[in-house]
């Protein structure tokens, strides 16, 4: 009951004119932010956290603006991931899996408006995980040491299993692509420079936007250019925008799902969106995939990872509210930002200052249904991309990609960098071999080698801290069940070879 009451006075904060034209305001800036190739929601908080502070506002106000534009980031990444094939921000990767296909054969309202219903419900039961259950929540997620995130990342990785379709192979290759271009630049425990050829551009390695822009969106160009030019694959919108009741009740179960891993997963500092997608796409493929349809326009692949990502980013105000850890990235700038107000998260924040805090809650309940009312009527606004002719669309994507690269380091070799890796990426999927992989691979890499160096350390070099824990062994089970049933499912379901084959 007294949650209900906090909850109620945060509700009166949220809801007040100013609070909720800020709050308005911050979905908007967030879904445009989200949709632009690179940026994603951490530059996009970074970048208005001083506009904020600047105009005066009170610590409540700048918290919910900053918190409306990730929210928002995270349903805007979504657009250009299945419009384009170009993912907004690494959460996005596994929309673009089934949500790209869905586009290509004109179903593309259709897996935005799905996508949008999905990420508002996994927002809406992770803001619901946080009012009933954030205290027990922050213990649990304090008992995950190194180890423990270790045999996280290694499930993560078992559960690419899920996405090798029919070949193992080149899914495996793709992973290891992507795990060895994690390893360049400076060791940060030897102080060694690692794969860099000597070259200084590459001492602090390989900048997440380079890769993920390369490796979608250039590629996705070079694709593109080929197909006009051989005039076939042109993409068009056919008139539904709108999911109907049974595309809505095939995609319910797997989106509370995905909801309830990716809010479990968020609570984790620093596992991300990024993780709870690839492990929910997984499991949802794993569970519902009879067809073998996933991969190929599936809405259910659309759906659990929306759901997953956003519900992993609003469980990650857990750790931030209730213990002073930031739970990702973004919200790690938004302790930078309380701490411009003298304000300290941690426990005491929900008795010194539960306007804020309470306030902050009421707010995300508050800028999920902004987003839901805002994004569902834009679907047709935003499938108007679709029909963009490719000699306009290929130089504006060039020039937004590229003006993402060039903000990291304002250096031009980033910019070979990325044209680079898009024609090594549009080789290899000309060969078939799958790019999520491999940017998964990049992605989880180096939290992999830091969290298994600092177990290492931990235990003076003893290996047997990696099975330590009731916790570390238990997802060791599930990363060695995931890989038997997706190997032993893709066996059973292969066809004999006849002797013609043969």
């Amino acid at each position: 009951m007294e949650v209900l009451q906090h909850l109620a006075s945060g509700f009166g904060v949220a809801l007040s004119p100013t609070n909720l034209l800020i709050a308005a305001m911050g979905c908007f800036i967030g879904t445009i932010v989200g949709l632009l190739p690179g940026l994603g929601p951490i530059n996009g908080v970074a970048i208005l956290m001083p506009l904020a502070f600047a105009m005066k506002l009170p610590p409540e106000a700048s918290l919910i603006l900053l918190a409306a534009v990730y929210i928002g980031c995270e349903y805007g990444g979504r657009i250009s991931s299945i419009l384009l094939n170009v993912p907004g921000d690494a959460g996005a990767i596994m929309t673009a899996l089934d949500g790209y296909p869905m586009a290509r054969n004109g179903q593309g309202g259709v897996a935005l408006s799905i996508s949008a219903w999905s990420s508002f419900v996994g927002s809406f039961i992770a803001t619901a995980g946080i009012v009933l259950f954030a205290p027990l929540l922050a213990r649990w997620a304090l008992s995950f040491g190194p180890a423990e995130y270790f045999a996280l990342m290694c499930f993560a990785f078992a559960c690419i299993a899920g996405l090798m379709g029919a070949s193992p192979v080149k899914a495996a290759l793709a992973a290891i692509i992507g795990l060895s271009m994690s390893c360049v630049g400076l060791d940060s425990n030897s102080g060694v420079y690692r794969f860099t050829g000597g070259d200084v551009h590459l001492s602090d390695g390989i900048q997440f936007v380079v890769v993920v822009i390369g490796v979608f969106s250039i590629s996705e160009l070079l694709l593109m250019l080929e197909q006009h030019l051989s005039n076939s694959g042109m993409i068009t919108q056919t008139g539904r925008m709108m999911f109907n009741l049974k595309e809505m009740t095939d995609t319910w179960w797997g989106t509370v799902r995905s909801s309830v891993v990716g809010f479990a997963v968020g609570v984790l500092p620093g596992a991300g969106a990024t993780i709870a997608s690839a492990m929910t796409y997984s499991m949802e493929k794993s569970l519902t995939d009879k067809d073998g349809t996933f991969g190929k326009g599936d809405i259910r692949g659309v759906a659990a990872p929306e759901a997953a990502n956003n519900s992993a980013a609003t469980g990650s105000f857990v750790p931030m509210l209730t213990l002073g850890v930031p739970g990702s990235g973004t919200t790690a700038v938004m302790v930078g930002a309380l701490s411009l107000y003298n304000i300290t998260p941690g426990p005491a924040l929900f008795t010194q200052q539960p306007d804020l805090v309470w306030g902050l809650i009421a707010s995300l309940f508050v800028a999920n249904v902004i987003l839901l009312l805002l994004n569902i009527p834009l679907v047709g606004v935003f499938t108007k991309v679709l029909k963009v002719p490719n000699w306009l669309l290929v130089p504006a994507i060039v020039a937004v990609s590229s003006v993402g690269v060039y903000a990291v380091h304002a250096t031009t070799f980033d910019l070979v960098l990325m044209s680079g890796l898009g024609f090594v990426a549009y080789l290899l999927r000309k060969q078939g071999i799958p790019m999520a992989p491999l940017i998964l691979g990049f992605v989880l890499g180096d939290m992999m080698e830091q969290n298994l160096r600092r177990a290492l350390s931990i235990s003076n070099g003893d290996a047997s801290i990696l099975v330590g824990s009731p916790i570390t062994v238990g997802l060791w089970v599930a990363a060695a069940l995931m890989l038997i049933v997706s190997l032993s499912l893709r066996m059973w379901g292969r066809k004999p070879s006849t002797p013609a084959a043969l």
